[in-house]
């Protein structure tokens, strides 16, 4: 019935185990990869013929997380998995990107990926594992891809690299500071097709060292699965990439004179202005047959290319006038937006973010529900890129794929340099709004995003920037590394890659590329252009803060307090009714987490202390030799109860209460007096001793000191 094929290698710790045919046997391509006993399905489909008229390459990446694989039932109250999670959406991501560039060119059929995640044995991230599926159902499935990709996460740790990582060791990378990397890299036999990472400040040789090791080490795996598809690959899908070389003479001869005049103009809207005219001019040049043919727009997107690329490889010039290295022109402002609690502005070219801070307390942190478990974070940073950035209108909606992966580059860029949440403890916000773009938005986001964390007191390890770089590789091997490339550069372009970091090291790294991979020297280059470009960025942000940034008047000021985790229970009390009681008397929020560590958040700093007062009341422990004010509960024949220490009483001994003989101590005390008492120490049964006697009720000093300081004066 079934006809089951099975490979499998020891690969780093754990065994790597590919599977098909007995799962998903009616898609044109099935695999569940296997590493531990964390499990992935991937089934890809395609359309057998392309839709008419269209003139782009529809590739659908899904990956989702069940969590059944771990043992979990989703919470909310449909009890079911619903809209993709960050995760799910950013690992789809990870698959499409470097598996998008490898289909055959001119192959615009309909192709769906869908990842599942079946297993997870919490060591192994399902992340490495439906990369690594997908490229072997890809590869099995007869569509024409030129793969198979392999894939790797490493990490960085007392100075050497690591092969996938565990979750463990990869989870809250800023809290551990022995973890100083998290990479994920996926690519073929020959090339590095794509990169992502988390880094703290590591140098250039350390990036391109952990890119080579992870290329490396994925080596086994495409090996694996060539092997797996000898045995078990359909028959290559019959497809012919069409040859369009006469209806692009036509369309160069047509146009080629106007575009190269538009690519001349150095204003963005202008330019783009000009290339639609030239557009339209040459399709009102061409036959009716001409225009009808579905190839037409990819004719007309190579002569755009042509002109773009042959002259930034042959003079070194570029379409707005700069050569390979130079930064466009920065304008830094902070301290725009007069409520907000920080706020910048950072304009590069034809590229604006207005990047907003807020500051808010514990209540505020995001709780992240994750098939290893759920935790919280103190960061939040969200990318936003309307319409108008761009001068276009469309609809607008809720965050796509785009908006998120941007939205984490820049938020793994700034992580690095965070304080720790014992030293600010706040949860911070920083919102992106991109209001013109022309290349390299998240990194813009990057740069507005420290300014404006600076700008609201955000006490940062150092300041942060980053650049795009993109890549021109002709056929003919010249090539050459484009620094804070533009959108058109993007667009028809080689690669994306974009470098943020601090001027100690790199913080984060991403890379895209369009061909089939590219070499170390180049990326040695783009490192290094990338490294002067950050610098120079930096130095033009720092202009912006010539001083010391003031906390905002507006965000919440927060105290921390750490108590033992045995006292939690008694701030807490019973059904909640001491910490309720704390809050309402004090008009503080008080948050208190498993750790002991409680944050206590007012505007108001009389309503911090008065909170802070009443926790410490009830945790702290009165110290030997200490002199206290209290008040007298309860009067018996040997002496009197004071309650000294919050709730705590103690007994002064009929003989400590005066220096003279009393026969009860109603002689000189009564009930409800405000008396100050020493702690002479623990009886045998811990009970606590005060005394009377030899401290002066008026100053609060002891006897023998208020003498000496008689005597001295």
């Amino acid at each position: 019935m079934f006809n089951v094929t099975t490979k499998s290698i020891q690969w780093g710790n754990e065994t790597l185990t590919l599977e098909t045919g007995k799962v998903a046997r009616q898609a044109d391509g099935s695999v569940i990869a296997t590493l531990g006993e964390t499990s992935v399905m991937a089934n890809v489909t395609f359309a057998k013929a392309p839709k008419p008229g269209q003139d782009f390459f529809p590739l659908t990446v899904h990956y989702q997380e069940k969590y059944y694989a771990a043992g979990k039932i989703p919470g909310g109250f449909f009890k079911r998995e619903a809209r993709p999670s960050e995760k799910e959406t950013l690992t789809s991501r990870l698959i499409d990107r470097p598996c998008r560039p490898l289909f055959v060119e001119g192959f615009k059929h309909e192709v769906l990926v869908m990842a599942t995640v079946l297993s997870h044995d919490l060591v192994n991230d399902p992340d490495i594992v439906a990369m690594i599926a997908a490229s072997a159902a890809l590869t099995i499935s007869g569509v024409p891809f030129m793969g198979p990709i392999g894939a790797a996460r490493v990490g960085f740790s007392n100075g050497n690299y690591v092969l996938n990582p565990s979750v463990d060791d990869m989870h809250n990378l800023r809290a551990n500071p022995e973890q100083r990397l998290d990479l994920v890299i996926a690519g073929t036999k020959d090339a590095v097709m794509m990169v992502e990472s988390e880094a703290y400040e590591l140098t250039e040789e350390e990036m391109l060292g952990a890119v080579k090791f992870g290329h490396a080490a994925m080596q086994p795996v495409i090996d694996l699965i060539i092997d797996f598809a000898e045995d078990s690959a359909k028959e290559p899908f019959d497809f012919h990439a069409p040859d369009y070389s006469d209806l692009y003479a036509r369309v160069k001869a047509a146009g080629e004179a106007q575009m190269r005049a538009a690519f001349a103009i150095r204003d963005k809207q202008d330019r783009t202005n000009a290339i639609s005219a030239a557009v339209s001019a040459i399709k009102g040049a061409l036959s009716a047959e001409d225009q009808a043919d579905a190839n037409l727009g990819s004719a007309i997107k190579k002569l755009e290319s042509s002109i773009l690329r042959g002259d930034v490889v042959s003079n070194g010039t570029r379409i707005d006038g700069r050569d390979t290295k130079t930064v466009r022109a920065i304008t830094c402002e902070t301290g725009i937006l007069p409520r907000t609690h920080g706020s910048a502005l950072f304009t590069r070219g034809e590229t604006q973010g207005l990047v907003v801070t807020t500051l808010g307390t514990g209540e505020d942190e995001q709780i992240i529900d994750a098939l290893h478990g759920n935790s919280r974070s103190n960061f939040l940073l969200h990318y936003n890129f309307p319409p108008y950035s761009v001068g276009e209108v469309g609809r607008v909606g809720s965050p796509g794929r785009r908006e998120i992966g941007h939205g984490k580059l820049a938020w793994r860029a700034l992580q690095a340099v965070l304080p720790a949440p014992t030293d600010f403890p706040y949860t911070i916000r920083v919102v992106s709004e991109i209001t013109e773009s022309n290349g390299s938005s998240s990194m813009a986001s990057v740069c507005g995003g420290s300014l404006s964390m600076m700008d609201a007191g955000v006490p940062l390890k150092a300041p942060v920037a980053g650049v795009a770089m993109g890549l021109i590789l002709e056929d003919d091997g010249r090539w050459a590394v484009l620094t804070d490339i533009l959108g058109d550069e993007d667009h028809l372009g080689d690669m994306d890659f974009k470098v943020a970091g601090t001027a100690a090291g790199i913080t984060s790294l991403q890379m895209d590329i369009k061909v089939a991979g590219i070499t170390p020297e180049i990326m040695e280059q783009a490192l290094a252009q990338a490294k002067d470009g950050r610098l120079h960025i930096l130095g033009e942000m720092a202009k912006s803060l010539t001083s010391a940034q003031a906390f905002s008047q507006y965000a919440p000021k927060i105290e921390t307090l750490s108590i033992p985790t045995d006292k939690i229970r008694e701030v807490i009390g019973s059904g909640g009714k001491v910490i309720r009681e704390i809050v309402e008397v004090s008009g503080a929020k008080v948050d208190i987490n498993d750790d002991g560590v409680i944050k206590i958040a007012s505007n108001d700093q009389k309503a911090i202390k008065k909170a802070y007062d009443m926790i410490w009341s009830i945790v702290a422990e009165p110290e030997e030799g200490q002199i206290y004010t209290g008040k007298v509960v309860k009067l018996v024949d040997f002496g009197a109860f004071v309650n000294f220490f919050g709730k705590r009483d103690g007994l002064v001994h009929v003989s400590q209460i005066a220096n003279k003989r009393l026969t009860h101590p109603n002689e000189v005390l009564k009930e409800g007096q405000e008396v100050k008492v020493k702690l002479l120490g623990f009886d045998e049964r811990g009970k606590v001793r005060l005394g009377m006697k030899m401290v002066d009720q008026e100053t609060g000093l002891e006897i023998t000191e208020k003498k000496e300081e008689s005597a001295e004066g």
